[in-house]
């Protein structure tokens, strides 16, 4: 498990065991990214259901770092897949890992510059 704290909030939706240890896995396969993380937040959103049957989820993930929070908003109104919840956590999550991937290069091309501006 990650070592850095982990918040999940369900909103619109009955808490479920199987989606928050869906959610716990993906959290904790974050930290091989960056050790830098210092917490994660994630809300599972169902939203209302006024006109139609499926329910599109919106996740949110908020990634706590030292100078810079990561933050993925991933709404079901524009992807039809995100009527199942697990498909909008795996896209949220994977766009979560690209934009750490990309924090992680610019922090460590910016250490580079500055090293070898000092050379």
């Amino acid at each position: 498990m990650a070592e850095f704290s982990t918040e999940i909030l369900f909103r619109n939706m009955d808490h479920s065991d199987a989606v928050d240890a869906d959610i716990r896995k993906k959290v904790a396969s974050l930290e091989r990214f960056s050790e830098q993380i210092i917490d994660c937040r994630v809300v599972v959103d169902a939203p209302h259901r006024h006109s139609h049957k499926g329910g599109l989820y919106d996740v949110h993930i908020n990634i706590s770092m030292p100078g810079q929070d990561i933050v993925i908003n991933r709404t079901g109104s524009r992807n039809h897949a995100h009527e199942d919840v697990y498909v909008a956590i795996r896209d949220a999550f994977d766009a979560a890992v690209r934009k750490l991937e990309e924090h992680v290069r610019k922090v460590r091309d910016k250490a580079k510059r500055h090293a070898a501006d000092r050379s």
